[in-house]
Parts: C-alpha cells; structure tokens; sequence
C-alpha cells in the first residue's frame, strides 16, 4: 500500500472525457510534492478497467463523461474500493450534485475552471489527513483531540500554518524549523548560518530564506563582513516592521 510511510506517494487516477483538460490536471497534480498520476481515463470503461488494475489512492472524478455520471461513478468507487478517495472537479453549478457528492463520501469537491491553488490546497490537506491516520495507526489509540483533528483536517485547511500555498521544492517541515530559527536570532542570520544551524546546505538554506522574503515574513539586509564583501542577513518581521 502506497500511504504507509512519513514520505508518501499518493497515485492518482484522473476521470475526465477531455484529454486536454485532463493532461492540464495531470500537470497540477504532479507539481504538488508526494502525488504522481498512474492514469487517465476519458470514459467509463476506462475508468472501471484502470480502477481494478491501478487501485489508485485517489481519483480525480469529472462529474460529467460520456457512458456514465460522475456521481454514480463516485458510488461505484465507494461501493468497490472503500481505500480510494474521491475529488470531485465540474463546471455543472447544481446545489443537488454537491449535496449528492459530499454524501457520497468525496473528500472534496472543486468548481471548474480548475485554479491550481485551489486544486494544491485540497490535495495538502489530502495529504496531511493520510499522515495522520498512519500515525494513529502506528500509534494503536486514539483520543477525543485526535478525532477532532481528523475531522477539521478533513473538512477545511489547517489553521495552524500559513504556508497552505508552498511551491515545488520547499518543505513545510523545514520552513518551519528555519523560520522557528529566524526568530530566536535576534540580530539576524545568513544563509551560511542557517545551513549549520538546520543541516542544509547552504543553496537550500538561501532558497528557502529568499521563498520567506518573498511571502513577506522575512527581510534581508545587506552586511559587510571583514573582507567587505557584501553578505545578506535575513531577519524575522516585527509589528514594528513596515
């Protein structure tokens, strides 16, 4: 089974009739860490034949396609493979087929046309409800806090981060750590620093400073060491900070 360990990789089936809005999904999908497409299915015979065969993970289900409706196409898969997940992507506006999907059992459901922002918040969320079903599992009990944590991930993004939106390449875990570090130096740090400090190489500590500066929680100024060759140091944001 594909979700068992902490580096997962989600396989996703995309159901969808038209092959250039379903090579368009692939390519969002696959720009998200941790999801690969196994395979494209443009009708209902596909779809089941590729459904049996692939046993994917996670389907991403057009709501219309000639052959079949994408909701009962949704039952069908919950019927017959209770461990793949459903998203749910149509143009079609009607209250009754959200209502239907969502209980149906689809994790989410997504309007067309497909923003990818959009698409990579459902597909985290995705991701972080799987790490912590594994880790219950792992752990054999559950409590009270862990329920609730399932459900609010399940249903809505995490609130607890504002890193929702992180681009190929950047780790939410090691964001974390680094931004942790920024913060507790209180004259700043440089790229080389943070490498020591973190366990990075040096490039990847300036990639990942340079995305904080970006998003606007980290400034840079430039210093001259000994030799009077500039250098950046990088400083968390204050309130003060304009």
């Amino acid at each position: 089974m594909i979700l068992e360990s902490q580096h997962l990789t989600v396989e996703v089936l995309i159901i969808e009739d038209d092959v250039k809005i379903a090579e368009i999904n692939r390519r969002f999908i696959e720009k998200v860490d941790g999801f690969h497409v196994v395979g494209i299915a443009t009708d209902e015979v596909q779809a089941k034949e590729q459904l049996d065969i692939l046993k994917p993970n996670l389907v991403l289900l057009d709501v219309y396609f000639p052959g079949s409706n994408g909701l009962d196409m949704l039952s069908y898969i919950r019927q017959h493979y209770r461990d793949t997940d459903v998203i749910m992507i149509t143009a079609a506006k009607e209250v009754e087929a959200i209502r239907e999907a969502v209980r149906s059992g689809a994790f989410d459901y997504i309007m067309k046309p497909l923003i990818f922002n959009r698409l990579q918040e459902t597909l985290l969320r995705y991701m972080d409800f799987h790490n912590e079903l594994n880790r219950l599992n792992q752990s054999g009990s559950i409590n009270q806090s862990d329920v609730d944590r399932l459900i609010s991930g399940a249903g809505k993004k995490d609130s607890r981060t504002d890193h929702s939106y992180l681009p190929k390449g950047i780790d939410k875990l090691t964001l974390v750590k680094i931004v942790q570090a920024i913060s507790a130096a209180e004259h700043g740090m440089s790229a080389e620093q943070i490498a020591k400090e973190i366990g990075v190489s040096r490039s990847t500590g300036r990639r990942y400073l340079e995305h904080l500066v970006s998003s606007g929680e980290v400034f840079a100024d430039l210093t001259y060491g000994v030799v009077g060759r500039p250098e950046r140091v990088y400083r968390k944001k204050s309130p003060l900070d304009s």
